[in-house]
């Protein structure tokens, strides 16, 4: 696997392919905004499977995305990973996808999880939770995400800021529930309950639980399941301190969000491009993504890492992962307009 990371100095040139030709033949290319290491696994089970060599670019999707646009048709682009629905309903916008019809593809993964043109596909699930420190708050007193929003939590809540895809894409699904006013007043609602100046990333959050800072938190899942399974004695104690919500049980079911691919519009090998597509579909891809990211897989059935397992079945929102892209612009606005920083 030839792999290549888009530095700042490197996306400074922004100039000639990534990668040789030579490269280019009998290989699929992949711009990947996802740095797991899980990923690495998943390259090299392909290419044992199909002998298909797999080339890799990664940076943020921002760059990735400028990348694309900039090669035009000489991008050698095949395939464009990245995580959230936001992100690759911005890619669709921008054009950098063509629609694929794949029956493996439209057979394994549900329809609310994949766009209804076959412009990118979801092959994870993460579900943004809500996380609160076990000894000092009663689980009982909060069900929703609306709930966050409930005065009686002033001071209470650690959350990321605006500027962070995951909330911009649980505010799309308010926006979607609950319309631009009631979306509104929840995020101002939220606001007036932080118990800092979002700061840091998901993991700050559920570590700003565990250590009294705040007494709630909202994080998408697999942040904790890392924690719990961290190298490091300090990290495992303080996931055992935090509790675990799925909100919304009793109506729409917790905000579900997607890691996801598409088929870039001017792929050079689309065939192995559609090879790589239905390949994260299979179980040994979903197995890998579920036991080594704690992502959950999109295919029931398939093995997942014992946390995972122990949660059971939990009701999850349905919603069209599109939607949340459709939203996203107005949940912008409204994070704005609240000054949710």
């Amino acid at each position: 696997m030839k792999k290549v990371r888009l530095t700042a100095s490197v996306a400074a040139i922004m100039a000639g392919s990534a990668f040789t030709s030579s490269a280019l033949a009998d290989a699929v290319n992949i711009y990947s905004a996802r740095h797991y290491d899980s990923d690495e696994i998943l390259y090299k089970a392909f290419t044992d499977e199909t002998g298909i060599d797999v080339n890799v670019l990664e940076g943020d999707s921002d760059q990735l995305m400028e990348r694309m646009q900039r090669e035009g048709i000489a991008s050698p682009a095949d395939v464009m990973l990245t995580v959230d629905a936001g992100r690759l309903w911005r890619a669709e916008e921008d054009g950098l996808f063509q629609s694929v019809d794949s029956d493996v593809l439209n057979e394994r993964i549900p329809a609310s999880m994949r766009d209804p043109e076959g412009l990118w596909f979801g092959f994870s699930q993460r579900a943004r939770v809500i996380l609160y420190n076990r000894e000092n708050f009663d689980p009982s007193q909060l069900e929703s995400y609306e709930d966050l929003a409930d005065p009686q939590f002033e001071g209470q809540v650690c959350i990321r800021s605006s500027n962070n895809i995951y909330n911009q894409s649980l505010l799309a699904s308010m926006i979607e529930h609950h319309g631009a006013e009631g979306a509104q007043e929840w995020a101002q609602g939220v606001v007036n309950n932080m118990a800092r100046t979002p700061e840091g990333g998901d993991t700050d959050q559920i570590l700003g639980v565990a250590s009294g800072e705040c007494t709630l938190a909202v994080a998408n899942h697999y942040y904790y399941v890392r924690l719990l399974h961290s190298d490091d004695e300090a990290e495992r104690d303080a996931a055992r301190k935090v509790g675990v919500i799925f909100p919304n049980q009793n109506d729409r079911g917790a905000h579900i969000n997607v890691g996801g691919a598409g088929l870039v519009a001017n792929a050079q090998n689309p065939e192995n491009g559609i090879r790589f597509l239905e390949f994260l579909a299979s179980d040994t891809a979903q197995e890998v993504l579920a036991e080594r990211n704690y992502e959950f897989p999109v295919v029931a059935g398939v093995k997942k890492d014992p946390v995972l397992e122990s949660w059971g079945d939990f009701k999850k929102d349905d919603l069209n992962m599109s939607v949340l892209g459709e939203n996203n612009p107005e949940a912008i606005r409204i994070f704005d307009r609240v000054g949710w920083r």
